[in-house]
């Protein structure tokens, strides 16, 4: 298909893993799109990293049928992992310019992928909690709500690879008596053909079994608190709480604590729609928050960066429909 608008708008969800990139009509058609890797420049610097992009960026404009360099975009919205912070994103937005892609370039954490994707407008809240946990909220006038979320030193808890380590300690203090029982003793062991934390310890620090494999025990976790296990269900209700004062915090900063307002659950941890998990964020939040509205997201975060370019062009819900309709 050849791109049949001048100026069209690019969209980009980069994340630790893979990046998504979008090229889309002002009237929500999706012109040309490419996936590739990851996105991480603490790890391969700014420019590599950007690099990276430009190369998905012009197989996703082959996509659409052009020929050569891309054309200049009416804007670019570019929701990038690790953009935590706003010297960050000034940085990032600094280097997407260079790239003479657009004169108007807008630089987001990729949380708000997610946000706006589970969004008819945008106004509301997410709580994203895959590997990590992170919480963004945003009016239709651009006021933002969000945290630096880079880990326990900006205050953070939770995610998969925290409740799982917090399995592991809770479960390697039971099995050697320091701490109280738990089924986890014996539970994450046994999902790799363990019989003890012991064992598990050891394969873990030798590398026996890979250590980032240890997010395959969040769903250990979850399934042994579903079976009574006290230990288990404290990590799930604790991550419920956090979910909420993450939420409540940016509906308050947002002055929507008094009025309706979507609140969004993202990720995959938060996606999977444990019943005791979201039972207990329910009851939570309708204590704190009784107006807010829970919903959870599972459209591709990709969408929600092509509303944000949308958005920024004042297209309309026209546009918008029709650019849902291409992802659902």
């Amino acid at each position: 298909m050849g791109v049949n608008l001048q100026n069209p708008l690019l969209a980009i969800d980069a994340g630790n893993s893979k990046t998504d990139v979008a090229i889309v009509g002002a009237d929500g058609s999706v012109l040309g799109s490419a996936r590739g890797g990851g996105f991480q420049p603490p790890v391969v610097g700014v420019g590599t990293a950007v690099d990276t992009l430009a190369e998905i960026v012009g197989r996703a404009w082959e996509d659409a049928g052009g020929a050569g360099a891309p054309p200049t975009f009416a804007h670019v919205a570019a929701c990038l992992a690790n953009a935590d912070l706003a010297v960050e994103e000034v940085e990032l937005a600094a280097a997407l310019e260079a790239r003479s892609w657009s004169r108007s370039v807008r630089v987001y954490n990729d949380t708000f992928a997610i946000l706006r994707a589970g969004l008819d407008e945008p106004r509301g809240v997410a709580v994203v909690c895959g590997a990590g946990i992170n919480c963004v909220g945003m009016l239709p006038d651009g006021r933002t709500a969000r945290f630096p979320a880079i880990g326990k030193i900006s205050g953070d808890w939770g995610g998969g690879s925290g409740l799982a380590e917090e399995a592991l300690w809770f479960a390697a203090r039971a099995e050697d008596g320091r701490g109280e029982p738990t089924a986890l003793a014996r539970s994450l062991p046994a999902h790799f053909g363990l019989e003890t934390m012991y064992a598990l310890i050891e394969a873990l620090h030798l590398g026996t079994i890979p250590f980032e494999r240890r997010h395959e025990l969040t769903p250990v976790l979850f399934r042994t608190s579903a079976e009574g296990d006290a230990v288990a269900r404290s990590l799930v209700h604790r991550l419920a709480e956090e979910v909420v004062a993450l939420s409540t915090v940016a509906l308050g900063r947002l002055e929507l604590l008094d009025e309706e307002a979507p609140v969004m659950l993202g990720g995959s941890v938060l996606a999977a729609r444990h019943p005791e998990l979201e039972g207990r964020i329910t009851e939570l939040l309708a204590a704190k928050a009784p107006k807010a509205v829970i919903g959870v997201v599972t459209s591709p975060p990709v969408l929600g960066a092509a509303l944000l370019a949308l958005d920024a062009v004042a297209a309309g819900p026209e546009a918008a429909a029709r650019l849902r309709e291409h992802y659902a």
